[in-house]
């Protein structure tokens, strides 16, 4: 039986096991700081320290989650439950280890006698995949939606003001929990939210392109047809489910597999975010309309269209920036408490807030199964508000 590793060995291997992930940061910030100059607002980052220690954490994650779901750096199965194992410190060795197994438990285990460290790992994935998309469609929402009203205002402004304060007025939490509910679920309201609000991002890209190609019908068609065909596509694929309320294509086309859970997430977390992006980027429009240029884009003749999306949203990219940057990491505390109240994501899914909930039941006797996953959402969180300083910082300075 192998004697445990004391904590200079535990931290010297963990060092060793992330060494992708180094290597991959070191790679980045050769190239970034090489080619800063010619990398606009990116490269002027990299000249603001709060930015730079920020987006070195965010990057760690996203880089220890993509390594992560290719399982280069994890250490055992994180649904794996082996036999001794339970409530372990860390750097218990694994019972009867075979060749080639990894032969400790690095973060030691938790209540199920699962690997704290390969979960901690598995769980940066969910958040990497939900927390940027999720935001992503929120933006697409709010950005279609709160030009026009900024730009036209009358009733088109009032009516959809009142449609998101009304979202608005509703407790974050309690929204949430509505609709992740098994009863609420089963009614089909998630997926026909997901029908709504993932054809913001076709209707966005469509407007944009048809503006600025009008112009040029034989290239603006066939860049419609082409690329607006590819996104009905993957908007099919992503809303139709299998036993479903909405199951629109065979699964023969479907590109993708979502499990109900984490659609459910990502549609609440876009529901909740886009009223308050809508509120920004409407009074950005408000602001930037009665500028010079685009009072010179209407004097041109162009379209009211074409000034919202090549004159106005422009112009407002630096707040937008900022904002999207602090989204992200609202949406990664959402999901944490999701997974904390275990809403939403299955009960073995490895997300931070799920394990952070499991660890804190035996939390006076041992602290290892929750401390990793809550110091790796505070590290997420706590880079993604210093990269939004930097790029906020860096912003003003144009």
């Amino acid at each position: 039986m192998m004697e445990p590793l004391g904590w200079g060995a535990i931290f010297g291997n963990l060092i060793w096991q992330l060494a992708p992930v180094w290597m991959a940061l070191f790679v980045l910030f050769l190239i970034s700081i090489y080619y800063k100059r010619k990398l606009g607002l990116y490269g002027k980052l990299f000249d603001s320290p709060i930015g730079l220690a920020g987006f070195a954490l965010v990057m760690f994650w996203v880089f220890v989650g993509l390594f992560g779901a290719l399982d280069f750096i994890i250490t055992h199965d994180p649904l794996a439950q082996i036999s001794g194992m339970k409530n372990k410190p860390p750097g218990t060795p694994v019972r009867n280890s075979e060749e080639g197994e990894f032969a400790f438990y690095l973060l030691g285990g938790d209540n199920l006698a699962r690997d704290v460290f390969s979960r901690v790992v598995k769980g940066a994935w969910v958040v990497i995949q939900i927390a940027p998309l999720a935001t992503l469609f929120a933006f697409m929402v709010g950005i279609t939606l709160g030009l026009p009203a900024g730009y036209y205002g009358g009733r088109l402004d009032t009516f959809l003001s009142f449609l998101a304060n009304l979202i608005l007025a509703f407790p974050v939490i309690l929204l949430f929990y509505l609709l992740v509910t098994p009863e609420i679920v089963a009614t089909g309201v998630p997926n026909y939210m997901a029908t709504v609000l993932f054809i913001f991002p076709l209707i966005f890209v469509g407007v944009l392109l048809n503006s600025r190609y009008h112009t040029q019908p034989k290239v603006r068609t066939p860049l419609l047809v082409v690329v607006l065909g590819i996104m009905l596509w993957i908007y099919l694929s992503l809303i139709s489910e299998v036993n479903s309320k909405v199951h629109l294509l065979p699964e023969s086309l479907d590109l993708f597999d979502i499990p109900g859970g984490i659609l459910v997430v990502f549609v609440s977390v876009v529901f909740v975010n886009s009223p308050t992006v809508f509120r920004i980027v409407r009074g950005l429009a408000l602001d930037i309309k009665t500028r010079d240029y685009v009072a010179a884009a209407q004097t041109r003749g162009e379209g009211p269209w074409y000034i919202m999306l090549w004159e106005i949203l422009p112009n407002a990219r630096g707040p937008l920036i900022v904002d999207f940057c602090l989204r992200i990491g609202y949406t990664t505390i959402l999901l944490g408490t999701l997974g904390f109240f275990g809403l939403g994501l299955p009960p073995e899914s490895p997300d931070w807030g799920t394990t952070i909930n499991e660890g804190r039941k035996l939390l006076s006797i041992y602290l290892h199964p929750a401390l990793p996953p809550a110091i790796a959402l505070l590290s997420l969180v706590l880079g993604l508000n210093l990269l939004a300083d930097g790029l906020r910082e860096e912003s003003l300075k144009d």
